[in-house]
């Protein structure tokens, strides 16, 4: 079903009434002849609404739907396959993804696991899916953002030690401008060596071989949509290639939905009253309730559920 596709106000209501039977927990119910305590039943009170609301998504729109929220690491191929475990693999997989970026590598894994775990792969982006995330937007079938989506360029960023991901660009352009300024200054060497402490040659390569490797990502992320030929991989990687590696300045660069729609991704505009996008943003706020958002663990589904504060 296409993004906003009829009016779901009626069905919603009976299918919260066939869910909810029993309150918000009720998806803890569906568990024949089991009953919780009420000290645990209030413990997991929230998570049970979340399963709750993504459950009647699902019914809704005749998908499977899967919740995302990390920056994307190795770890996360294996919390993502517990998800898509056992799903029925002739419905759509939706996927409501929200990363700051990650591991560009691992990125294109998941673009090719969402895509073998259903009919199309979409994908929502409430908020942000940048970077890394971007690269795993490159596969979906479908990108359903609102006026607060934002996805952003996909140049890679390199882990360092204390710091954390940092734009393989700035790293480059960084060393350089000390290289140069010191060369004109020698005696300014143990200031920039300070700036510069945990870079040293060894990142300084692998930011130049990742920046290198951009464009493999690009198509490999976009070739994972097994319904896109050869042909119109090349032409959407031709297209892609300057809004999203080449072009932008900053790491940060904001991509929002008409920005992508212009560089050629599938992307479909919900407005802020589309009945689907209200259940899509309602959904997020639920996770962002839980705690700060850049430190939120997130996979969740209507029958598998991993969340926690990350310190």
């Amino acid at each position: 079903m296409g993004a906003g596709e009829g009016d779901d106000g009626a069905e919603a209501a009976e299918v919260s009434s066939r869910i909810t039977a029993g309150g918000a927990s009720g998806a803890a119910a569906e568990l024949p002849g089991r009953s919780y305590t009420p000290l645990f039943r209030a413990q997991n009170e929230h998570r049970y609404l979340r399963q709750t609301l993504i459950a009647q998504y699902e019914q809704i729109y005749s998908c499977n739907l899967v919740v995302m929220i990390d920056q994307i690491s190795m770890d996360s191929v294996t919390l993502l396959a517990e998800l898509l475990h056992n799903l029925d693999p002739s419905k759509d997989l939706h996927m409501l993804l929200g990363s700051p970026g990650g591991d560009g590598e691992t990125a294109v894994r998941l673009a090719r696991m969402a895509q073998a775990a259903g009919d199309r792969f979409v994908l929502l982006v409430p908020e942000s899916a940048k970077s890394a995330a971007t690269i795993l937007a490159l596969g979906a079938h479908e990108v359903i953002m609102g006026p607060t989506s934002d996805l952003g360029p996909i140049d890679p960023q390199v882990l360092i030690p204390d710091r954390g991901y940092v734009s393989a660009k700035d790293i480059i352009a960084a060393v350089e401008r000390s290289l140069k300024e010191v060369a004109a200054e020698p005696n300014t060497f143990p200031l920039h060596a300070a700036m510069l402490g945990g870079i040293d040659a060894t990142i300084v390569q692998f930011a130049r071989s990742a920046l290198a490797r951009t464009g493999d990502l690009a198509r490999q992320a976009v070739s994972s949509n097994p319904d896109r030929s050869t042909t119109e991989t090349t032409g959407l990687c031709k297209k892609l290639d300057k809004p999203l590696i080449s072009a932008p300045h900053s790491h940060g660069a904001s991509i929002g939905a008409q920005e992508a729609i212009k560089a050629g991704l599938p992307v479909s505009e919900l407005q802020p009253k589309d009945p689907q996008w209200q259940r899509i943003w309602g959904l997020w706020t639920q996770y962002f309730a839980v705690g700060p958002i850049h430190k939120l663990m997130a996979y969740e589904g209507a029958r598998a559920s991993q969340v926690r504060i990350m310190s």
